[in-house]
């Protein structure tokens, strides 16, 4: 079983930050480059990296296309971009930077027919599913949607969509643990790829998330940022870790 670590940047004002449960407010910048942290990545074996500018997601307008072209052009592994792509336009400028996936979080809410026409170009995507008790919330984390989590996952398994990355709003940034009864819902619910983004503290966490499953399927993945970040996880590490439990799938841990 392939279950990948992806090291996230999230870009506001061109610098490298983590947010509070998706609060602007509370803003903490590690690195003013977010070049040379996705080198970091790089240098410490990561197999992709995924990006967000939060500035675009929260207007709608690409606001880091410079920072992101650059890491796309001086990395030699995939990246994933999601933040304010909702048009043809603004994910063909992505594309023809470099990146290799594109995310699109409120677009698959409230333009559902955008991906599609973006698979039907070719296009890598991924569905964002960012959510709050279950709820869907768009537009950076700003707006409250009635729309349920897994319906909407359920909704694209035809769309042409790689994967869905769910994002439980109120673990992410807090280091409190992952929503593992949240994710083993979504396992049961869509019959997408699911990476989970937000909470991850620790290795043992990491290690229950690749453990997790229901009906038969387990997570391809995970987005850790803060714990990176705070130094409550090493990267290489966490690699072996994942890497030892591709190679043996025995879930003896």
């Amino acid at each position: 079983m392939k279950f990948t670590i992806f090291p996230a940047i999230d870009i506001v004002g061109g610098k490298c930050v983590r947010l509070y449960q998706g609060d602007y407010s509370k803003e903490k910048i590690y690195n003013s480059d977010p070049l040379d942290q996705a080198l970091q990545f790089q240098e410490n074996g990561a197999q992709w990296v995924h990006i967000v500018d939060l500035d675009a997601a929260r207007s709608g307008d690409l606001k880091n296309q410079t920072i992101i072209a650059s890491i796309a052009q001086s990395v030699d592994i995939p990246i994933q971009v999601g933040g304010g792509i909702r048009s043809v336009e603004t994910a063909q400028t992505l594309f023809d930077v470099g990146v290799t996936r594109v995310v699109l979080g409120t677009a698959a809410v409230e333009q559902p027919e955008l991906l599609e026409v973006l698979a039907n170009k070719g296009f890598r995507i991924a569905v964002g599913i960012d959510g709050k008790d279950g709820y869907v919330a768009t537009r950076g984390w700003q707006v409250a949607t009635e729309l349920k989590v897994a319906e909407l996952a359920s909704r694209f398994e035809s769309s042409g969509a790689e994967t869905a990355i769910v994002t439980e709003i109120q673990k992410d940034g807090t280091l409190e643990g992952p929503d593992l009864q949240g994710l083993s819902e979504m396992l049961a619910e869509t019959s997408l790829p699911i990476i989970a983004s937000g909470g991850l503290s620790s290795l043992k966490d990491l290690k229950d998330l690749m453990q997790l499953q229901n009906v038969g399927r387990k997570l391809s993945g995970v987005i850790t940022g803060k714990a990176l970040y705070e130094g409550e996880i090493e990267l290489l590490e966490a690699l072996d870790i994942a890497q030892d439990f591709e190679s043996r799938n025995d879930d003896k841990y």
